[in-house]
């Protein structure tokens, strides 16, 4: 699936969330998951992925991404929870 995504993880009491863009959703979601990203994401133990949305452009992505993490926390929780009430990893969903 090599189309430009924004996605949002979490870990597994979702007390933490990190939003982030790629071009790549799989291969991006697996380097979270097998701790590959140094920096928050690894620190935190973030390798449920919770939600997403798809782009036909990078740029696009990326002014969405930059706007969600302006929002409050629970406006990101009020966009999973639309989504994926029960808070499921989506992962298997996008292999």
């Amino acid at each position: 699936m090599k189309q430009p995504a924004v996605y949002i993880l979490t870990n597994k009491k979702n007390s933490v969330l990190y939003i982030g863009v790629t071009s790549n959703l799989p291969q991006r979601i697996y380097q979270h998951r097998e701790k590959l990203v140094e920096g928050f994401s690894k620190r935190y133990n973030l390798t449920k992925l919770v939600y997403f949305e798809l782009f036909d452009d990078l740029e696009n992505a990326i002014t969405r991404e930059k706007r969600m993490k302006d929002w409050h926390r629970q406006w990101k929780v009020n966009l999973i929870e639309k989504n994926n009430p029960d808070w499921r990893d989506l992962y298997p969903e996008i292999l």
